[in-house]
C-alpha cells in the first residue's frame, strides 16, 4: 500500500532498481508491508535536463549523490516506527545502491484509507455500501 517515489541525481538503471529494492526491504522489515506490495516511480536526472536541487539545512552535508525519498502510506505509524523505517532506508540504500547516508532525504505523507484506489476506480480499502 505505500507508494514510493525516488527520484536520484546522476544515477543509472541499476543503481534506481537497487534504490528501490532498500526502500522496499525497508518497508517490509520495519512495518511489515506485504512482499507484493510494491508501487514505485523511480526516476534518474542527468543535471542537465533534469536536476535536482538541495542545501545544508540542519547542518547535512549533501551533494550530487543526492536521493529523494517520498512515501505516501495510510496513517498509523508511531513516531518510533517511522525512525526505525528512515535509518533502515539510509542503511540500505548504502548497502545496495551506494548512497551515502547523508544523502538520503526521505518524506512521508500519510492518508486515509479512502485516498486509496488500487484500478478498476474502485477505492479497495473502503467498505461496500
Amino acid at each position: 500500500m505505500p507508494f514510493v517515489r525516488i527520484d536520484a541525481l546522476t544515477t543509472d538503471p541499476a543503481r534506481l532498481d537497487a534504490l528501490g529494492r532498500a526502500v522496499h526491504d525497508a518497508l517490509a522489515e520495519t512495518i511489515g508491508i506485504p512482499p507484493d506490495d510494491c508501487f514505485q516511480v523511480l526516476t534518474g536526472h542527468d543535471g542537465l535536463s533534469s536536476t535536482l536541487r538541495y542545501g545544508g539545512y540542519l547542518g547535512e552535508r549533501r551533494d550530487d549523490g543526492i536521493v529523494y525519498i517520498a512515501i505516501t502510506m495510510r496513517a498509523g505509524r508511531t513516531p518510533g516506527q517511522k525512525q526505525a523505517l528512515y535509518r533502515r532506508i539510509a542503511e540500505l540504500a548504502h548497502a545496495y545502491g551506494g548512497a551515502e547516508p547523508h544523502n538520503v532525504f526521505v518524506t512521508m505523507t500519510e492518508n486515509a484509507s479512502a485516498d486509496w484506489s488500487f484500478g478498476d476506480g474502485v477505492a479497495q480499502y473502503v467498505a461496500a455500501p
